[in-house]
C-alpha cells in the first residue's frame, strides 16, 4: 500500500472503558505540536455525516484521534484528523484509499477519506477491544488462542498481498482483538524497504509474541514510536551468546512441537517462507476445532455398547507391557504350583501314564487346512479424512506392485503428528472377497512410525466426508499397534482364524523424522492367507 504516516490503531482502558489510541503513544502523553486553527469540538458534524463524540488522543504523528458516530448509518467510527490538509496529508489519504479497496473480516475497515485543505481526516471502523500487545501483557496466550490470532493475521495479510500491495506494519500493537473475539489488523503503512516477505515473517513474530510475551524483532522498532512505547515497549526475545533467539518451547512449557517449528521457520532468514496464501491455509487447518477422536491410538481401546470410546485400565498403566507382565506372572505361578505338587508327592508318588479311552464324539475332520499364500489385493486407496486439499492420494498402486523401491509417501510435515492437521491417514485395502487372513506386512521407508491395523466393511468413498464415515466404521483392531517402531517392516498377525476379512485399513498416526521434516513412504503391502 502507499506510504503513510497514519497512526496504527491500538487501545487503552480509561475508567473501565476501552478506547482506541494511536500506536506508540499513551493517552496521557504529550503529542508533537499540531495546528489547532479550526480544531473540532465535541458535537461537530464533519462532511454532514460524522459527528465527533469524544477526543481520544493525539497519535505519535500529531494527528487527532476521535470517537465519532456516522449519523446516517448510526454506527460508531474512529475519525483521524490532520492539520493542515493539502499536500501534508497526501500520504495519509492515499494509504486510506488503498486500504479501503481490501475488504476482509480481519482488516480494520476504512470508510472515508476527505481533504478540506485546512484539515484532512480519515474515517474508519471503531473497534472495542485491546491490542495483542496489551493482551499479552497479562501473560502469554495458550497455544490454541495464539494459533487463532496468527491465523487471522495471516488471512488478512493474504488478502492484502492478493492485490499486489504490502501491509508493512504487522506487530503486536496493530493486531487488535475485539471484545467479541474478532481479530483485526490495522494501519497499513509502508515505504520502499517493505516487502511481502517481511509481512509473512512478521506473522512468525506475532506467533512468537503470543506464545512467549517477547518480540523477536527488537532491532526493528516502530516507526515514530516514542522511547518506551510501541514495539520498543515489548521485552526482547531471550537470546544466547551469539544473539540467536530461544524457541518458544525453551521459553515456556506446553507449546506443541508443530507450532514451535512453524514459528521458528518463519523467523529463520535462511529458510524461504511460504507465500501468504499458503501460510494462511496452514494456520487455518491448525485452527480447526478438534473433531471426533476416532482411531486415537494412545493405549488399548475398548468400545462401549453405545459406540463411545472407552480406555482400558491397562492403557493408563502401560497397556501391552503390563498385560504381558501379568501373563508372565501367571505362567511363573503355574509352573511353581506344578513343581510344588510333584515335590509334595515324594519319590514314591506314582506316575500316571496317559490312558487311551474310546471317544463318543463325532469323527475328527482330517481334511488339511488350505495352504497359506500371498493374497491378491484387488484395490488399494489412500484414506485422508481430515485433509482439505487431498493432495496425498496418488501412487497407491505402487504399494502392491512387488517393487519395494517404489511406493506411496505422505507430504512433509512440521511434526510427527502430521503438524496436528489430522489424527492420521491410512491405506484402505480390498481383497475382493472374504478371505481367511494370516498376516499383513507393511514395508516402510524409515523406522520410527506409529501405526495400527483395523478391519471393517464398506466400499471406498468418493468424498472426504465419506472418508470420515468409513474410518469410523473400522473399529476392530487387528493385533497390537506399533508405537515408534524401530524397524521398517510391520507385521500384523492377530487375525481370528474363524473369521474372514475383505476390507482392511492400515492407519498411520505418527511420522518419523527426516532431514527436511516428518514424512514416511509405504513401499509395499502384502497380505498372507487363504
Amino acid at each position: 500500500m502507499p506510504s503513510s504516516a497514519g497512526p496504527s490503531i491500538d487501545t487503552i482502558t480509561e475508567g473501565g472503558r476501552v478506547t482506541q489510541v494511536g500506536e506508540g503513544q499513551e493517552a496521557e502523553e504529550t503529542a508533537p505540536p499540531i495546528m489547532t486553527f479550526g480544531a473540532p469540538t465535541a458535537g461537530e458534524i464533519l462532511a454532514e455525516r460524522y459527528e465527533l463524540v469524544e477526543h481520544i488522543n493525539n497519535d505519535s504523528a500529531g494527528r487527532l484521534v476521535w470517537r465519532g458516530v456516522d449519523v446516517i448509518l448510526r454506527r460508531p467510527v474512529a475519525v483521524v484528523l490532520r492539520y493542515p490538509g493539502g499536500d501534508s496529508a497526501t500520504e495519509m489519504l492515499q494509504a486510506a484509499v488503498a486500504a479501503s479497496r481490501v475488504i476482509h473480516p480481519n482488516l480494520v475497515g476504512v470508510y472515508d477519506a476527505i481533504d478540506e485543505d485546512v484539515r484532512a481526516y480519515v474515517v474508519r471502523e471503531w473497534v472495542d477491544g485491546r491490542s495483542l500487545r496489551e493482551l499479552v501483557a497479562d501473560g502469554p496466550l495458550d497455544p490454541a488462542r495464539a494459533t487463532a490470532i496468527g491465523n487471522a493475521v495471516a488471512s488478512a495479510i493474504a488478502a492484502v498481498h492478493a492485490t499486489g500491495m504490502v501491509h508493512g506494519n504487522v506487530h503486536p500493537g496493530t493486531v487488535m482483538i475485539s471484545d467479541d473475539g474478532r481479530v483485526v489488523l490495522a494501519d497499513a503503512r509502508t515505504d520502499g524497504d517493505d516487502s511481502q516477505e517481511a509481512d509473512i515473517r512478521a506473522v512468525g513474530g506475532i506467533l512468537y509474541h503470543a506464545l512467549t510475551g517477547h518480540w523477536p524483532h527488537a532491532e526493528a522498532p516502530l516507526r515514530g514510536a516514542t522511547a518506551g512505547h510501541g514495539r520498543a515497549a515489548i521485552p526482547d526475545a531471550v537470546r544466547d551468546a551469539s544473539g540467536a533467539i530461544a524457541a518458544p518451547r525453551q521459553v515456556r512449557a506446553g507449546v506443541p512441537a508443530y507450532l514451535d517449528d512453524l514459528t521458528m521457520d518463519l523467523l529463520d532468514a535462511e529458510i524461504a517462507p511460504p507465500s501468504s496464501d499458503v501460510l494462511s491455509a496452514e494456520l487455518s487447518r491448525l485452527d480447526i476445532p478438534a473433531e471426533d477422536h476416532f482411531l486415537d491410538q494412545t493405549g488399548t481401546i475398548r468400545f462401549t455398547a453405545d459406540g463411545v470410546e472407552d480406555r482400558s485400565p491397562l492403557a493408563a498403566a502401560g497397556g501391552r507391557k503390563v498385560a504381558i507382565g501379568i501373563a508372565g506372572l501367571l505362567v511363573v505361578a503355574l509352573v511353581g504350583l506344578l513343581i510344588g505338587i510333584n515335590t509334595l508327592g515324594g519319590e514314591d508318588a506314582p506316575v500316571t501314564e496317559p490312558v487311551a479311552r474310546p471317544s463318543t464324539s463325532a469323527p475328527v475332520d482330517t481334511t488339511p487346512a488350505p495352504a497359506v499364500r500371498k493374497l491378491t489385493i484387488q484395490d488399494i486407496r489412500i484414506i485422508d479424512p481430515d485433509s482439505r486439499q487431498r493432495n496425498e492420494l496418488g501412487d497407491a498402486e505402487k504399494m502392491m506392485d512387488g517393487d519395494e523401491n517404489k511406493g506411496w509417501e505422505t507430504d512433509t510435515y512440521y511434526s510427527a503428528n502430521f503438524s496436528n492437521y489430522k489424527k492420521g491417514m491410512g491405506v484402505w485395502i480390498d481383497l475382493g472377497a472374504p478371505h481367511t487372513v494370516k498376516s499383513l506386512t507393511a514395508t516402510l521407508s524409515d523406522s520410527g512410525v506409529s501405526a495400527a491395523l483395523f478391519t471393517g466393511t464398506g466400499d471406498f468413498p468418493s468424498t472426504s466426508q465419506g472418508d470420515k464415515d468409513l474410518v469410523k466404521g473400522f473399529k476392530t483392531r487387528i493385533g497390537q499397534p506399533f508405537e515408534q517402531h524401530d524397524g521398517t517392516k510391520m507385521a500384523f498377525d492377530g487375525f481370528n482364524p474363524e473369521q474372514q476379512y475383505q476390507y482392511l485399513l492400515f492407519w498411520i498416526t505418527e511420522l518419523p523424522s527426516t532431514e527436511r521434516g516428518f514424512k514416511v513412504g509405504v513401499q509395499e503391502i502384502s497380505v498372507q492367507g487363504s
